[in-house]
């Protein structure tokens, strides 16, 4: 494995000096984000990477054919690095690149790894991508484009100090000011918004077990709280009381940037056993509003089955096998397509379970029971291909 400096580019370091914690989750490293245009029954250009026990695949994302086969380590994560082209893998060391080619390019598991002590969070948005390292609370920055250039070595990053280690996530906004999470090991409370001086914007405290993050229409930031949301518009903290009180906990968000709308987990029984959820959360980041939505009955989920789509739809992966159409202007649900068999929930999170992930108007849906990879156009609800594979799939992310 190769070694590599981090050389200082753009920002300014930023030391940020306040107490949280966050405790290890569930959750998904990376938040959702808004669903690019296709036209394409299928993606030719979008690559599906997928972790397996001890390795990960790369399939061409038309015809659903393996084009890759990279051992790596047993249990791996895996995350957008937001260039269209490049993975990031997170293993022991820090976050690997894994360039999943295109039409001309075979794909590849560099030898690259950003180093970072338990790598968590990867977060792309406005040009960059940040790599959240929940043993320092370090967050590595680099413009998401750079891995174009040269798969040689690394780009040039920024790295921000964290204070205190927490499992957390950060994000660069395209003013250049830099939101984070802060906590500790004993738990955590909220965010911390710094100009690139490094001056406080904005602070709050009123969010524990904050997790997950999520940009929806007009920049406008939401990460989610034990407690209910806080939402970062325009400088300003709002904190959204959850509808359930004292405890309703939205882990995971989903969004557009063409939407005010956030889709979101929710967990309304902190002593509730099984990873098995019920209840979703909508956030309207313009109204600073709430509303949970009951899944519809005998369907229920995982933090790896929510996903936005075509006309900023919100779409449930659910245990009924059915991928759930949620209409979050109305707070209903509209339609069901049938994907997949009917499944249980994972004894651990870590354990492969059934998740979407979606490009333009096609979702992609493992299904680790029978080793199968399908996509489904969601305009139609029609199952356009599937395949089965002779490895298990658990993680999947995409390219585009």
């Amino acid at each position: 494995m190769r070694s590599f400096s981090l050389p200082r580019a753009g920002l300014v370091a930023l030391a940020i000096g306040a107490t949280v914690t966050l405790s290890a989750c569930a959750g998904g490293t990376a938040p959702g984000s808004a669903a690019p245009a296709s036209t394409a029954p299928a993606d030719a250009a979008t690559r599906v990477a997928l972790s397996y026990p001890g390795g990960i695949l790369v399939l061409d994302g038309q015809t659903l054919e393996t084009v890759g086969d990279f051992p790596s380590e047993e249990f791996t994560r895996l995350n957008s690095a937001g260039d269209g082209q490049h993975i990031m893998v997170t293993m022991s060391e820090g976050f690997q690149v894994l360039d999943a080619g295109t039409s001309a390019a075979e794909p590849e598991l560099t030898d690259l790894v950003f180093p970072a002590s338990k790598p968590g969070h990867v977060v792309t948005h406005g040009g960059k991508t940040v790599l959240y390292a929940d043993g320092t609370s370090d967050s590595t920055i680099f413009d998401t484009d750079a891995l174009l250039a040269s798969t040689e070595s690394l780009p040039a990053v920024e790295t921000v100090p964290g204070v205190e280690a927490h499992h957390g996530v950060s994000i660069v906004l395209e003013d250049g000011s830099f939101v984070t999470t802060v906590g500790n090991a004993n738990g955590r409370t909220g965010i911390v918004v710094k100009d690139s001086s490094g001056a406080t914007i904005a602070d709050n405290a009123a969010c524990p077990g904050v997790h997950g993050e999520g940009t929806a229409k007009d920049e406008v930031v939401v990460f989610g709280c034990d407690n209910g949301a806080l939402v970062l518009d325009e400088g300003q903290i709002t904190k959204i009381e959850a509808f359930d009180q004292p405890y309703g906990r939205s882990g995971n968000m989903f969004v557009s940037e063409t939407s005010p709308l956030v889709l979101g987990d929710y967990k309304d029984d902190r002593d509730a056993e099984g990873y098995l959820l019920h209840r979703v959360s909508v956030v309207d980041t313009a109204a600073k509003t709430q509303t949970v939505i009951d899944m519809p009955a005998g369907a229920e989920y995982t933090f790896r089955d929510l996903a936005r789509g075509p006309r900023d739809m919100g779409y449930v992966l659910a245990s009924d096998g059915a991928i759930h159409v949620l209409d979050l202007e109305k707070g209903t649900f509209t339609d069901a397509f049938p994907v997949i068999d009917a499944w249980e929930g994972p004894a651990e999170w870590q354990d492969a379970h059934p998740a979407i992930k979606v490009s333009g108007d096609i979702a992609y849906v493992t299904e680790p029971a029978k080793n199968a990879v399908h996509a489904v156009d969601l305009t139609t609800g029609e199952v356009v291909k599937s395949v089965t594979l002779e490895k298990t799939p658990n993680e999947i992310a995409l390219t585009r």
